[in-house]
């Protein structure tokens, strides 16, 4: 009989079981457009449960022309596809010094591949909103008694006005060809490039304009930025992705021959592109440019890499660090913050080569 042979798939690394949340083992990944399986998960709350044959999309608030669209009613505007990162704004969180509370998600929660939608805009059009619109609230379908409240909420966000517009903000129905699978938003999901993924609202339910600031729990009270332990002072929104970088192997206290090895990761950043990736290997006392090829979009991660001869063995301490194009640079230590938002310290890995 013909020797049978197995593919091993990596299993999700969890970090909640209800609601479901799980991240990325990154040092298996051997493509840039990763797979539902491959994907990350982040809930606030349970699955939510869909009449999928009765499905509308609403659009309500401060327009002249309310709309209820069904999924074939959406699929008559014009869509286009978009490469995304989407990134976890609690992604590396359990790297922070002091530790801050929430799922210690490692590297692993961020994921990419092509989605396919309508740009939001073009249904706002439709809609004929008021000149005195701000924002944008998106509503989904998943609900339940938020962490630290006693009450029952439904998971919402808003955008600026402007943002909303963005001919990339896309209301998506399918992600690598295929429909949104049911844990990453089916029927329908927003897509926000550029931002931390809390934006990308899953399930969409209801798209409202309003003409004042969204204060939902999830907007004022979670996915900000509060610099003090004590207090609220200073606090500011999570909006775009921090410039960043991720090694992916070699990993953590492994341990390596002295042959020739290939150190290689991925970087990524919300603003502007990626135009520098460095890696150190004495702990930040001298850089070497890594190789890497310039992303078609600003919303995709650069895959880059360096080929190392280590030469002596010993202790070895290894850095990333990325530069984009906007003049960021990743820096030794996270700006801390008490929810553990936007970690981008360079990375660090310890190998000892024998």
């Amino acid at each position: 009989m013909p020797e049978r042979k197995f593919t091993v798939k990596p299993s999700l690394t969890t970090r909640g079981l209800s609601p479901e949340n799980q991240e990325t083992p990154l040092e298996y990944l051997q493509t840039d457009a990763m797979n539902n399986y491959q994907f990350f998960r982040r809930n606030h709350f349970d699955y939510p449960s869909l009449n999928q044959a009765n499905y509308r999309l609403l659009f309500g608030g401060l327009i002249k022309r309310p709309l209820s669209l069904s999924l074939q009613d959406l699929s008559r505007f014009p869509a286009k596809t978009l490469k995304v990162a989407l990134e976890c704004a609690g992604n590396k969180r359990g790297h922070f010094e002091p530790k801050t509370y929430g799922e210690q998600w490692g590297k692993g929660a961020i994921s990419q591949g092509y989605w396919r939608g309508v740009p939001l805009a073009h249904i706002l059009d439709l809609t004929g909103f008021s000149s005195h619109a701000a924002e944008v609230v998106v509503k989904g379908y998943d609900h339940g008694v938020r962490k630290g409240s006693e009450k029952n909420e439904t998971y919402a966000r808003s955008l600026p006005l402007e943002k909303a517009l963005h001919l990339d903000t896309i209301i998506a129905f399918e992600y690598n060809g295929q429909p949104l699978s049911y844990k990453h938003g089916y029927p329908l999901r927003l897509i926000v490039p550029g931002w931390y993924a809390m934006a990308s609202v899953k399930w969409v339910r209801q798209i409202s304009v309003i003409g004042t600031s969204f204060k939902g729990a999830f907007q004022t009270n979670d996915y900000m930025y509060y610099p003090s332990q004590e207090t609220d002072e200073g606090a500011f929104p999570v909006t775009e992705l921090n410039v960043n970088s991720t090694i992916q192997t070699p990993l953590d206290m492994e341990v390596l021959d002295g042959s020739r090895h290939c150190i290689r990761g991925i970087a990524w950043t919300g603003k502007g592109m990626i135009t520098r990736v460095e890696i150190s290997l004495d702990n930040g006392e001298s850089w070497l440019d890594a190789d890497f090829h310039p992303p078609a979009s600003s919303y995709e991660w650069v895959s880059w890499q360096y080929v190392w001869n280590p030469g002596k063995s010993g202790e070895y301490s290894i850095l990333s660090r990325a530069t984009d194009s906007i003049g960021r640079t990743q820096v030794r230590k996270a700006f801390w913050n008490r929810k553990g938002y936007g970690y981008n310290a360079m990375d660090h890995v310890r190998v000892f080569v024998y």
